[in-house]
């Protein structure tokens, strides 16, 4: 594995990075509340997604199922004595 090319090409990304965003006219002081202001939403955002996506996907394929005609709720089956 080339570590050098490597550790080259993650430099050119971040260099990519402070380009698109123009942090690099930033002070250092600057760039740290940037940085952590983006990693704060970053990790709201892995978090609500990992806490609540499942359960509203669930609530949606149920959702689905139901228009599409798959398996009903047993509220709906009619009970044959």
């Amino acid at each position: 594995m080339d570590t050098r090319g490597t550790r080259s090409y993650l430099y050119w990304l971040y260099c990519q990075f402070e380009l698109i965003t123009c942090s690099y006219l930033m002070e250092p002081w600057e760039k740290v509340l940037f940085y952590t202001f983006n990693v704060a939403m970053l990790l709201t955002l892995l978090y609500t997604a990992y806490a609540f996506l499942p359960g509203h996907l669930g609530t949606a394929l149920q959702s689905l199922l139901q228009l599409f005609g798959g398996q009903q709720d047993n509220q709906h089956v009619p009970v044959v004595k």
